[in-house]
């Protein structure tokens, strides 16, 4: 029941970036209609871009738990099984600081911007704490992704990541390898 609702939430995240890319869709659309009439969507530029934020930490997760983050497993790969397993910990806990850290500082930054109302200093002055909770979210997330993928190697099991780059290999499908 809890693997069905983790996977869920990384669905829901990669959803929530796809329509993170679609919004920049829209707004380009829109833009694009709006000169036609020589209109301006004010604001259009800094929309963009916070929604490109959104699309880029909300795919977070999801990209992690498919094996298509950059890793190096070259050194891994090497290793025996037990070594690999000690090496793996070692690199998901080193990785669970630093996205802890990622995910405590772009927290304290949106609340911070909640706090002193701040805004945009673009045409359209919108409230940055709403843009910038896309960070803390996506952040958070993929490091609920890292410590999941530490519990399953704890536990003896193959990471999902290992698993999702071997079904690719299988396939024929070396597109995310580097």
């Amino acid at each position: 029941m809890l693997r069905r609702a983790l996977d869920a939430l990384y669905a829901m995240s990669a959803g929530l970036a796809a329509l993170s890319l679609f919004g920049i869709f829209a707004v380009m659309m829109a833009q694009m209609a709006l000169r036609q009439f020589e209109l301006q969507f004010s604001g259009s530029d800094d929309l963009s871009a916070y929604l490109c934020v959104g699309t880029t930490f909300f795919a977070l997760a999801a990209t992690f738990k498919r094996g298509e983050l950059i890793r190096v497993g070259m050194a891994l790969d090497r290793l025996g099984p037990a070594s690999r397993r000690v090496a793996e910990l070692a690199a998901l806990t080193l990785a669970a600081l630093v996205v802890g850290y990622i995910t405590w500082w772009t927290t304290q930054d949106m609340l911070f911007s909640y706090e002193i109302e701040e805004v945009a200093q673009g045409t359209v002055p919108y409230p940055l704490w709403i843009p910038k909770l896309a960070m803390p979210i996506g952040a958070g997330l993929l490091l609920v992704a890292v410590i999941d993928e530490w519990v399953a190697v704890l536990a003896g099991r193959i990471p999902a990541y290992v698993r999702a780059a071997e079904e690719r290999a299988a396939r024929g499908d070396f597109s995310a390898e580097v």
